[in-house]
């Protein structure tokens, strides 16, 4: 059965209440009220203490409801959400969505300072946790708790200390890393903004190439990565060849 739209005491039709929002997006009032919570829908109009709810809040319940059935866990809706344009429709939101997936880090690790230094083999550092927040690879939770924003990099970090590196040595090297590969970054996104993208908005961004446009931003990530990671090697191996035989050469003269 469907419910039918209600509508709110100074005759506003086309409202919901928050029951009726959750039977018409077929979900409970509790996970509604969770995704508000989280700010996965935008706030209700307000009459008294009673919220009452748009066609936009059912085209944005709709949207998490599809993007939880893909395997979107709500940590990741939140941040796709969180960086879409605020006022975008359903159609927007759904094309910012399907242009961000392949981009999104993976799932954020919660933990605390104490087992970080555990896992790196590594005394307890609040300096070192201050380091890592203002390279933006932590969050803060609370006092004790911590929020590792891309775990598989603190997990490639761990593997650089257990070579012998020093903690602050990585920490410093990682920051000068990440602006070359913010730069980077941004050389392959404005290569592909000034071309494919502004083509597809000049011709009136037509409906019938948001999926090939949907695939070009999926592929530019393995693209560009395998091209950076095959230049990478190339320099890498000539500064190790330039580096060893620079040692090498001290040697001999001791």
């Amino acid at each position: 059965m469907v419910t039918q739209v209600g509508s709110s005491p100074d005759g506003d039709d086309g409202e919901l209440t928050v029951d009726q929002l959750a039977a018409r997006a077929g979900v409970t009032v509790r996970n509604l009220r969770a995704y508000a919570a989280r700010g996965l829908l935008p706030p209700p109009r307000m009459v008294g203490r009673t919220g009452y709810y748009g066609r936009e809040h059912v085209a944005r319940l709709l949207l998490v409801r599809e993007m939880l059935a893909e395997g979107y866990t709500l940590a990741m809706i939140e941040r796709t959400l969180s960086s879409a344009p605020p006022s975008g429709s359903s159609a927007t939101l759904a094309l910012h969505r399907a242009l961000l997936a392949p981009w999104l880090p993976p799932e954020p690790e919660v933990t605390t300072g104490a087992d970080l230094a555990a896992r790196a083999g590594v005394p307890p550092s609040p300096a070192v946790v201050d380091s890592l927040v203002g390279l933006g690879l932590v969050e803060r939770i609370d006092d004790e708790r911590l929020r590792v924003l891309d775990p598989a990099l603190l997990t490639a970090g761990i593997q650089v200390l257990a070579l012998g590196v020093p903690i602050e040595a990585l920490i410093d090297a990682q920051a000068r890393v990440t602006e070359h590969v913010r730069e980077i970054a941004r050389t392959y996104v404005g290569m592909f903004v000034e071309t494919r993208w502004q083509a597809w908005v000049e011709a009136g961004a037509p409906r019938d190439q948001v999926e090939e446009i949907r695939a070009t931003v999926a592929r530019l990530q393995p693209v560009a990565a395998q091209a950076l990671l095959a230049a990478f090697r190339t320099e890498m191996a000539g500064t190790v060849q330039e580096a060893v035989e620079t040692a090498l050469s001290r040697l001999a003269e001791e």
